[in-house]
């Protein structure tokens, strides 16, 4: 770090004004772990996860999670903290990210929040706490017998704009919708009650490529040249865990099939390239129409490099 840049992390890490924080955005497959190791080693920082399958340990290869060596001595929060069985939401997720944000912080470092789960990244970063939701467990239980179709037409009755917010295949969300309205006041209406107003600072730094499918292709059957099979053959052999969070995250669901002799290798490859590829579209509206991004391609890390640092000199 230079002069001018050590400047701007004085001996009080909290400045009177809010604190800052760098994030890294964007579709899968745009690099976006890659740079976060080059700016936090120009501007001081450490980097913490914002995936919301990265924090299953053993889950490598199909999370494209960063190696040890790739790291480069930065430090690296929230990979690797929970067990595959182990559930992990939006909100244990916000509590974790926010303590590693004020630690970073408080050492006076510029905390790099870093992935695509952008649900995720707001809730860290935005004036917004959840409520503990509603325990009805024969409720869940006729929930979760119903098919994705028949959890999103119920949702569009009881909660038409969460509805219209929740894609019908995010089950878990839908289901979660669900419980809250099930409690008489709904999700979207719990949502209106909270300013949303920003905690931080926040640079959001968002990356795009234009030949990202053919990207996200040569991505997968790099995976699949890695072990992705026996990746997953290993951290789900008992067939009671593919009902865990873990299991329904892309690269990972699409075995099941396979495993029970239903289709080809190839089939479960195609399967993780289309799903990929849509994740990433929702991925770029998504952050698109969310939050203030600022785009870039990750190959001009000059002007990345400059724009951060009139931000972090408030120029």
């Amino acid at each position: 770090m230079n002069v001018a840049e050590q400047r701007m992390f004085p001996a009080s890490p909290i400045a009177e004004t809010r604190p800052k924080v760098l994030v890294i955005a964007g579709s899968t497959g745009t690099g976006k772990s890659r740079l976060a190791v080059e700016l936090a080693k120009q501007f001081d920082g450490e980097v913490v996860s914002g995936d919301s399958m990265q924090v299953y340990r053993g889950m490598d290869i199909g999370t494209a999670k960063i190696t040890p060596d790739e790291m480069q001595g930065i430090p690296h929060h929230l990979l690797d903290v929970r067990d595959p069985g182990q559930s992990y939401d939006v909100r244990q997720f916000q509590q974790l990210a926010r303590a590693s944000i004020r630690d970073i912080l408080n050492r006076g470092h510029l905390p790099i929040l870093c992935g695509g789960t952008g649900l995720y990244l707001k809730a860290a970063l935005y004036d917004y706490e959840f409520e503990e939701q509603p325990e009805d467990p024969v409720l869940k239980a006729q929930l979760e017998s119903m098919t994705n179709e028949e959890l999103h037409t119920r949702l569009k009755r009881e909660d038409p704009e969460s509805a219209g917010k929740i894609h019908p295949n995010n089950r878990k969300r839908v289901i979660r919708a669900l419980m809250i309205a099930s409690s008489g006041k709904t999700k979207s209406g719990r949502e209106k009650e909270q300013a949303h107003a920003p905690l931080f600072d926040v640079f959001w730094l968002g990356l795009e490529k234009q030949d990202n499918d053919a990207r996200l292709l040569g991505r997968i059957r790099d995976m699949a040249a890695a072990g992705l099979e026996q990746e997953v053959r290993g951290l789900f052999a008992d067939p009671a865990s593919w009902s865990s969070t873990a299991f329904q995250g892309i690269g990972y669901k699409e075995w099941r099939p396979y495993f029970e002799g239903l289709c080809s290798r190839d089939e479960v490859l195609e399967s993780i390239y289309i799903h990929t590829r849509q994740y990433a579209r929702r991925q770029r509206t998504w952050f698109t129409h969310q939050m203030p991004m600022r785009w870039y391609d990750p190959l001009d890390t000059e002007t990345i490099k400059q724009d951060i640092r009139s931000w972090l000199h408030d120029e």
